[in-house]
């Protein structure tokens, strides 16, 4: 998958593909969820009929992170996943072309017809599939029609995603977030197609889990809020290997925390983890992170939480 990362490397992708004709939807695609994949797959059949490329164009962050930017991380909407995991999966989906768009204040302010004339025209659309809510520009003015207006212009085919469903009730990533903020991982596993993951890269903390008796595996967190927050447990996947363990998201209020950490404690592990990535499974939720009078208190609840992950992992 080619990346085309911000408005000013848009000339270097014409040069290279300008006479490429392309399949393009828009959106933010959090979570690469089932909805989302039966955007792409019906891109990909459109493609394969117009012997045309296909192109996601995503914007980083989410408008609603923009807008909640002047909060606290904690404070700020939550995401599903960081926008590597999103590039990743879109790559793996085998879409050919995908465009992050920053936005910023710049594109936030943007009219809808900037918008079409300074990054829709730049490509050589063929078909440009979106929602029938998909709103853009300054103030959200333009709409579907707009586009389909613009498209009859330009001849180009403006169609409408056809709503993908669940029992009834259209699949997106809000309602992921939903179930993941219930620690509802078996909804949450069926709306995304596959069990919910973390995946980051392991980083020095404050080493205390050692001093108790249980080290942890400090994840870094990217600039976003993720939707679960307590204790689980967890399956670890390190160089290949699966393993099992408990993590801990949230702000470690025991320990005077203020911002969201991702701690797991790996059974059974003592080498240094220090710059592997690590993918986190979640599997269940054991309990809510709370705050303990002391250590001693902290510790003796870790211990019940380990065995009864372990209890859950062996099911």
């Amino acid at each position: 998958m080619f990346l085309i990362r911000g408005l000013n490397n848009l000339n270097y992708f014409n040069e290279k593909f300008q006479d490429q004709k392309l399949v393009t939807t828009i959106g933010n695609f959090d979570g690469l969820h089932k909805g989302h994949k039966e955007i792409i797959k019906n891109m990909k059949t459109a493609a394969k009929s117009l012997e045309a490329k296909t192109l996601v164009v995503f914007t980083e962050p989410h408008a609603k992170e923009f807008f909640s930017s002047d909060k606290d991380i904690k404070d700020q909407p939550t995401r599903i996943s960081p926008w590597r995991d999103k590039y990743m999966r879109l790559k793996a989906s085998g879409i050919d072309f995908a465009f992050y768009l920053k936005f910023n204040k710049a594109l936030q302010t943007m009219t809808p017809e900037s918008f079409i004339e300074d990054v829709l025209e730049t490509f050589n659309i063929s078909q440009l599939m979106i929602g029938d809510d998909f709103r853009f520009g300054n103030q959200r003015e333009g709409d579907f029609e707009m586009l389909v207006k613009w498209g009859e212009k330009k001849h180009i085919n403006i169609l409408k995603h056809e709503t993908f469903e669940i029992s009834n009730r259209r699949v997106s990533s809000s309602w992921v977030r939903e179930a993941l903020s219930k620690g509802d991982f078996d909804l949450a596993k069926k709306l995304l197609g596959r069990p919910y993951t973390f995946s980051g890269k392991v980083v020095k903390g404050n080493q205390l889990g050692r001093t108790i008796g249980f080290p942890t595996a400090n994840i870094w967190l990217p600039k976003n809020n993720l939707p679960i927050r307590g204790v689980f447990s967890v399956k670890i996947q390190i160089d290949g290997s699966i393993m099992k363990g408990i993590a801990n998201m949230g702000v470690r209020p025991t320990v005077g925390g203020t911002h969201p950490v991702l701690e797991v404690h790996v059974f059974d592990l003592e080498r240094d983890l220090y710059g592997k990535r690590m993918d986190v499974e979640f599997v269940s939720k054991i309990r809510d992170e709370k705050k303990f009078d002391n250590l001693e208190e902290l510790k003796s609840q870790i211990s019940l939480d380990v065995e009864e992950a372990k209890k859950i992992l062996e099911k």
